[in-house]
């Protein structure tokens, strides 16, 4: 069952029979763009090129081998697998170095209260995100305990649109994906959210996230929702 667009739903039938939640994490808890961001222009630096911010939008929500190859792409750099293996994880590696001194401070108006209001309604939450390092992540926020289910990019071979992550991460909390609703900022992960057959929240401009059930700025609007 493929989720119907936004203009057929109204907003609160969005959250009708909402058994379980799935979360992206970038975005949507925290914001760690720029991280990723800065740890993506220090290695284009070291190739010998600029990357930009603009650049950098077309990383988001994809996996950091593809996010790679598109770099390399708009540096115009040829590279073995071998070389492209080494790049990332020495990227990788500065944005571990980044996101280590995260804290609670970090976590996005909202997020923390609303993943409260949902375990105390009995909702089941899953992350579903293409972050290998969603755990240290979560744990760093002090999030983790808000979550029955961690399903992230060492858990699942196949990026975002492709719905392998919720899918995992609906299984993996014992809900029927018509009884989920999926929470993203990414036009992949609510291309993801259709595919899988499941509802979904855009986090973020609703002229951008037009397959969405649902588009608010963040999950703060969310909390006085009836």
């Amino acid at each position: 069952m493929i989720a119907e667009p936004m203009s057929s739903l109204r907003s609160h039938d969005v959250f009708a029979n909402m058994h379980g939640a799935l979360f992206d994490l970038d975005g949507v808890i925290v914001d760690t763009a720029k991280y990723h961001y800065l740890a993506w222009r220090r290695l284009a630096n070291e190739l010998g090129f600029d990357f930009s911010k603009e650049h950098n939008e077309r990383l988001k929500g994809v996996s950091r081998r593809e996010s790679l190859r598109i770099m390399l792409e708009i540096g115009n750099v040829t590279a073995s697998e071998a070389s492209q293996a080494v790049m990332a994880d020495r990227k990788n590696e500065w944005y571990v170095e980044y996101v280590g001194s995260m804290g609670p401070s970090e976590i996005l108006p909202g997020a923390r209260e609303y993943l409260t209001v949902l375990r105390g309604e009995g909702v089941k939450i899953a992350l579903g995100s293409a972050s290998k390092n969603a755990r240290l992540i979560l744990d760093n926020l002090g999030l983790t305990n808000l979550f029955d289910v961690i399903v992230d990019g060492t858990s699942v071979s196949k990026a975002k649109p492709d719905p392998e992550v919720f899918l995992r991460g609906a299984m993996d909390i014992g809900v029927a994906r018509t009884c989920c609703v999926v929470f993203e900022d990414a036009e992949a992960g609510i291309e993801a959210a259709l595919r899988a057959g499941m509802r979904s929240v855009g986090i973020g401009d609703p002229s951008v996230l037009t397959n969405a059930n649902l588009v608010v700025s963040g999950l703060g609007d969310l909390l006085d929702r009836k």
